[in-house]
């Protein structure tokens, strides 16, 4: 395709605002692996499982008082601009944020009150935390709105195309302040016993500054895109309202699916298995929130364009668009993942001998299922900009329901292994179920040339050539080394070579693309 040599403005823009939000990505995840590093070291086994629950608990809540804004916050300012209604986008704003501030409220009063019963269930084996666990649960109650919040503004900037709050106030300074209050939370606990509502606080407060910074983000966007001298009738923007909630109302109910299909395990171990078993999954499946902020990182990128395209019926910009963000997401994903299981027996002693013991089995079985549903792309995200929320829906509920039911049939047999086999079989199921239906009904797919060639070159790379440098040299720490050593100039070049098929020109400086003036 021609595309491909000379990229369109269209995907060198994905391109820019995909490779600053990987980047993005990357810090925070890695700022979140080093948080989860610091409370398994400096609260013991038994406080960080409450922590994880808690955090678990904080993050699902969240997700339930957004109400799908972060599906819809994204596609309706896109539309209207893409069909010339930008008129409408104040009122497109408040139709989305408002419930959002009321309902989060809500919810934390709620969390609040709820606090000593769920501390009970997920610790009722350790008694002697109930009492911390439950004040870490209300230290989080408070922060819950300006987290709910905070997603829906930025989500609502990323709707104008606007990716650099995103990167700059959730991944970058969010996630950094997290690490340092944590950081400081746990020098603290060489001197004095470590406090989980202590870390509780130092992990949620970041919120603050964050939701302040976030709204004026947004107001900056809206007001420099506001058509001048342009009023709205009452009546359309109650039919705008009416189609909002009409589209999102189904996706509100799906996010908070997708979230407890996240989250959801870490309850269920605490509960079924203990709380040294729930910290042990949650160390072990930390690198999936890592391969989570790569997928982020990308399709938010795409989201608006994608949501445009389709808005307009234009098929071939859409396919376009899925399979390149498929291909990079593939190449940026896999070598990760398939790192994350070559070296798990080192890392996760890092963490302590028992994470090592008990945690490398729940790598490899995640891992596994992450190779899947990354070599899907983002197909959740291209089903819902499709106006399939109501199918969206449906696939997550059967993902969800495949968890919990193999959660509660395995845990109390296998503990964090058996929450490791449910999450990874409803990754799959939430994957191939809306590829199926996005080939069926919009004639999408992500498996072009980019996605072939990147997942060829990184199972060549870091799992074939790692495994057989290993079985001469020894698996060991030297032997694994040399393996990363042999790895990594490979896939470079490999790269470089590929560097057509893979649409990597679409990074190159614009300069780079002008035709050579032709002479006579």
């Amino acid at each position: 395709m021609a595309v491909l040599d000379q990229p369109a403005p269209v995907t060198r823009g994905v391109a820019r605002g995909g490779l600053a939000n990987m980047a993005g990505s990357a810090l925070a995840g890695g700022a979140g692996v080093v948080v989860t590093w610091v409370v398994a070291r400096s609260l013991g086994a038994e406080q960080a499982g409450a922590f994880f629950a808690a955090t678990a608990a904080f993050v699902l809540v969240g997700g339930l008082a957004k109400l799908g804004t972060q599906t819809g916050l994204v596609y309706w300012p896109a539309k209207l601009r893409a069909t010339g209604r930008e008129h409408l986008l104040g009122a497109c704003l408040r139709a989305g944020l408002s419930p959002v501030i009321v309902f989060s409220a809500v919810l934390a009063g709620a969390m609040w009150l709820a606090a000593p019963a769920i501390a009970h269930v997920t610790a009722r084996e350790a008694g002697q935390v109930v009492d911390a666990h439950t004040a870490g649960l209300r230290v989080l109650a408070v922060f819950l709105p300006l987290q709910a919040l905070t997603d829906a503004l930025l989500t609502a900037t990323r709707g104008y195309r606007a990716m650099r709050p995103t990167v700059l106030l959730d991944r970058i300074l969010r996630s950094g302040l997290q690490l340092v209050l944590v950081g400081a939370a746990g020098v603290a606990t060489l001197w004095t016993a470590g406090s989980l509502p202590a870390f509780a606080l130092a992990w949620a407060a970041p919120y603050l500054p964050v939701t302040v910074l976030s709204a004026y983000a947004l107001r900056k966007v809206y007001r420099a895109s506001k058509p001048p001298g342009v009023t709205t009738h009452r009546a359309e923007r109650r039919a705008l309202r009416r189609e909002f909630w009409r589209f999102t109302g189904p996706r509100a109910l799906a996010s908070v699916a997708q979230l407890a299909l996240q989250r959801i395990d870490v309850l269920l171990v605490a509960a079924l298995g203990g709380l040294a078993p729930a910290a042990v999954y949650a160390v072990a499946g930390r690198f999936v929130v890592l391969i989570q902020f790569a997928n982020q990182g990308i399709s938010q990128s795409v989201q608006p364009r994608l949501a445009e395209a389709l808005a307009v019926g234009d098929r071939p910009t859409a396919n376009h668009l899925y399979r390149t963000a498929t291909g990079w997401l593939v190449l940026v994903t896999w070598p990760v993942i398939l790192l994350v299981i070559f070296f798990a027996p080192l890392w996760l002693r890092l963490f302590g001998d028992r994470y090592a013991a008990e945690g490398a089995p729940v790598v490899t079985v995640l891992a596994a299922a992450m190779l899947v549903a990354t070599g899907c792309g983002m197909v959740d995200m291209v089903l819902a900009m499709a106006g399939r929320t109501s199918w969206n829906l449906a696939n997550v509920l059967v993902a969800l329901v495949v968890t919990i039911t193999l959660d509660v049939l395995l845990i109390p047999r296998y503990g964090a292994l058996g929450a490791a086999i449910g999450l990874a079989c409803s990754m799959v199921a939430n994957n191939l179920l809306p590829l199926i239906q996005v080939g069926r009904s919009v004639g999408l797919h992500p498996f072009g040339r980019g996605t072939r060639a990147a997942a060829a070159l990184s199972l060549a790379c870091f799992g074939v050539l790692p495994w057989a440098v290993t079985a001469m040299a020894g698996d060991g720490p030297a032997g694994r080394t040399l393996a990363m050593l042999a790895a990594g100039p490979a896939f470079l070049a490999g790269v470089w070579l590929l560097r057509v098929p893979l649409a990597l020109g679409a990074f190159q400086p614009k300069t780079a693309f002008k035709p050579k003036r032709r002479t006579s």
